[in-house]
């Protein structure tokens, strides 16, 4: 069962970036002087039916768009322009539809509990974007929601490979999404989450205020166990940690990965780490990289697209395209040259040093 191979035959992406069109691989980085990262909306009206558009929250809107691209970046479109559904839909969000809970909320508030409009209680439930990506597609299969804090997408791709590789689907697609709203914002602002100033978001990296800036985004991923004219990489395996007690106890963890792999930390052509801008959790992988990586090209990515609970959606989208194009942007460049060809890139995300997880993608 763990010789099944499973590969990635299919991309899509709403973010903060442009990255709607898998031709452009990050050739027009785009910088913001904020401390909050908010995705470009791409043309709904293509992806979405006009009379549901201005029901959906924007995490839906998000997520169904990014969720078409990427069947038609698989090449799943009938003769007649329509989509052929997946065999199942798994998603992971760390807080869900926020838009509407606050509408529902806020609802209740200024109507004293009465006549309510239950649109946005429907749709404020952490599985409304499967859900609704189902009702498009017409898919009648497995669909689950994972909403695991900062393991959310990891828990999804990690149930998404053990039906594959148990048989029990051939296709399925696979996404990760999350919203920032004022409200949500403010209240983790003053837990001390985001910068207290505005930066130039490219920046961020080299930024020694506190905090780092808020993201949001969907990425979705169409899995498949056969590999076909339109795939981009392959998934090798996944493993997550929690609450490890040191770095020692996070490179362990890391070598083992490696080796149930048949992999080395020398085979790893490119390390694809969290970083966020924050110093006081930056330094886990400045520590980690010392330890087991000192040589190896780093490449980041939450100065394009922020952070958020499924932020490694964006990274395993761009661990496929960089092994798709065998290209790295210099915008994701942090350290050394890359050489290539570039067979593996690891993935190593925390999230606020508590949800741990390596992603380990392949060159198909």
């Amino acid at each position: 069962m763990n010789n099944i191979q499973i590969y990635i035959n299919g991309l899509g992406n709403v973010s903060p970036q442009k990255t709607i069109d898998a031709k452009h691989f990050l050739d027009e980085p785009l910088s913001y002087e904020t401390n909050r990262l908010k995705s470009i909306d791409p043309g709904y009206k293509e992806f979405i039916p006009v009379e549901l558009i201005r029901r959906m929250g924007r995490i839906i809107k998000m997520s169904v768009t990014a969720s078409k691209i990427c069947l038609e970046d698989a090449g799943r479109v009938h003769t007649d322009g329509t989509l052929l559904p997946p065999e199942a839909i798994i998603t992971g969000t760390g807080l869900g539809c926020l838009e509407d809970t606050e509408k529902f909320l806020a609802s209740m508030i200024n109507n004293k509990e009465e006549f309510l409009t239950p649109t946005s209680f429907i749709q404020s439930t952490h599985n409304t974007v499967a859900g609704q990506i189902a009702l498009l597609l017409k898919c009648h299969g497995y669909n689950f929601t994972f909403v695991h804090r900062g393991f959310s997408f990891e828990s999804a791709l990690l149930d998404a490979l053990i039906q594959l590789r148990m048989g029990e689907f051939s296709n399925l697609l696979v996404g990760g999404s999350d919203e920032i709203t004022s409200n949500s914002f403010a209240i983790m602002d003053r837990m001390g989450h985001w910068k207290q100033k505005p930066i130039q978001s490219l920046t961020l990296l080299y930024d020694s205020q506190r905090g780092t800036i808020a993201g949001e985004g969907a990425s979705f991923f169409f899995l498949q166990n056969v590999k076909n004219e339109r795939t981009r990489a392959e998934i090798k395996g996944l493993s997550t940690l929690l609450h490890p007690s040191s770095i020692s106890e996070i490179t362990e963890k890391c070598l083992e990965f490696l080796t149930s792999n048949s992999l080395t930390p020398g085979d790893i052509g490119l390390v694809i780490p969290g970083l966020n801008g924050d110093p006081r959790f930056d330094r886990v992988y400045h520590d980690f990289i010392a330890d087991i990586f000192p040589r190896t090209p780093i490449a980041c990515f939450k100065h394009l697209c922020g952070e958020y609970h499924t932020a490694t959606a964006f990274a395993l989208w761009m661990a496929t395209m960089i092994l798709n194009k065998q290209s790295v942007p210099l915008v994701i460049r942090w350290k050394s040259e890359v050489s290539f060809p570039l067979n593996n890139i690891l993935i190593y995300n925390h999230y606020r040093n508590m949800e741990h997880s390596f992603i380990l993608v392949a060159r198909a």
